[in-house]
C-alpha cells in the first residue's frame, strides 16, 4: 500500500473538514466553553467492505474528535481520514482509496436554556439536535455526501452518558459510476451514542445508527434500511488520573453495517454491503 502522501487527495472534504477543526480549536482555545474533549485516534482492520465489492479491505483510519458543553447545549465534531489498501482502489490506480468523513452535530439542552432541572427519572436532560454529515472519497464512484439532521435528543441518566436521538434526514450524494447527483428522499435515523465507565481505567464506548430507507439510488433500486454500529472496549494502561487531558488509551473495537450506504446487502451478490469486523483503536485526548 502507499504511503498517505502519494495518494491523491480529495479536496474540498479536506478543506471543508479543516476549517471546522480549526474553528472548533479557535473556539476551544477562547475559553468559550465549559468542558471540553478533544483527541486524535488511530484505527485499524482488516475485513472492511465497500458495497459491489467482493474483497475484504484492510484501512488505516485516522480520527480527530472533538466535543464540548457550552451555556446553551452541546457540539460534537468527528473527522475520519480513511486510508484503504489496493482492494478499496482510487480511480485511476495509484494505491487504495483516500476517503475524508465529517460529522457535525449540535445539541440546545432544555435544562440550559431554561433554567430548569427535568427531575424526570431515568432521564437526565432532553435537547434539539441539528447537524450534517460531509464526506468526499476519490474512488471510481465519487461519493460526496451533504446529509442533513434534526429531532429530538434525551440523554438518559447513567454513569458517563448514553445519548438516543431521533432525527429526520435527507441526503445528497454523487453516483461517479452514472455520472450524476442524486437526491433521496427524507428519511428516519434513530441514533445511539455512550460512553460508559468501568471502573477506573475502562470505558465501554461507541454509537449505533438505524436509518430507514431513503428512495432510490443512483441506479434507481431502492435502497434498504441501514444499520450501523461501532463499538469499542478501552483502558488507559498508565491511568493516574481522572480528568481526560493527556490520557492514552488503547483497546479493541467492533463494527457492524448492514445495507451500508442503504445498498441492499441481499441484492448485492459480492456481499460487500454488509461488514462484521473486528478493530484495534487508540485515543490521544488533549
Amino acid at each position: 500500500m502507499k504511503s498517505p502522501q502519494s495518494r491523491s487527495v480529495p479536496k474540498p472534504a479536506l478543506r471543508a473538514s479543516l476549517c471546522a477543526m480549526a474553528f472548533f480549536l479557535a473556539t476551544t482555545a477562547a475559553s468559550a466553553f465549559q468542558w471540553s474533549d478533544t483527541f486524535i485516534g488511530y484505527r485499524w482492520g482488516t475485513d472492511y467492505r465497500e458495497p459491489a465489492n467482493s474483497r475484504k479491505i484492510a484501512k488505516n483510519i485516522v480520527q480527530f474528535q472533538h466535543v464540548n458543553g457550552y451555556a446553551y447545549g452541546s457540539n460534537f465534531l468527528n473527522i475520519d481520514a480513511l486510508l484503504s489498501n489496493g482492494d478499496d482502489p482510487a480511480n485511476g490506480g495509484g494505491g487504495g482509496a483516500t476517503e475524508f468523513y465529517c460529522v457535525f452535530r449540535s445539541t440546545l439542552s432544555y435544562e440550559k436554556v431554561f433554567k430548569k432541572d427535568l427531575q424526570w427519572k431515568f432521564i437526565r436532560d432532553i435537547g434539539l439536535t441539528g447537524g450534517f454529515d460531509l464526506n468526499t472519497k476519490n474512488d471510481e464512484f465519487a461519493s460526496k455526501v451533504q446529509e442533513l439532521y434534526v429531532g429530538p435528543t434525551i440523554e438518559l441518566d447513567v454513569p458517563g452518558f448514553l445519548n438516543v436521538s431521533f432525527l429526520l434526514s435527507k441526503e445528497n450524494n454523487h453516483n461517479g459510476f452514472a455520472g450524476k447527483d442524486v437526491y433521496f428522499d427524507p428519511t428516519y435515523c434513530i441514533s445511539l451514542s455512550w460512553g460508559i465507565p468501568i471502573g477506573k481505567a475502562f470505558v465501554f464506548k461507541g454509537f449505533a445508527n438505524f436509518i430507514g430507507s431513503k428512495g432510490k439510488d443512483g441506479f434507481g433500486a431502492e435502497t434498504a434500511p441501514e444499520t450501523l454500529i461501532e463499538a469499542a472496549l478501552m483502558v488507559d494502561p498508565f491511568f493516574k488520573k481522572e480528568s481526560l487531558k493527556g490520557r492514552l488509551f488503547v483497546g479493541v473495537g467492533y463494527q457492524y453495517w448492514n445495507n451500508k450506504f442503504g445498498n441492499d446487502n441481499s441484492h448485492d451478490p459480492t456481499g460487500g454491503s454488509k461488514a462484521s469486523l473486528p478493530q484495534l483503536q487508540v485515543e490521544f485526548h488533549f
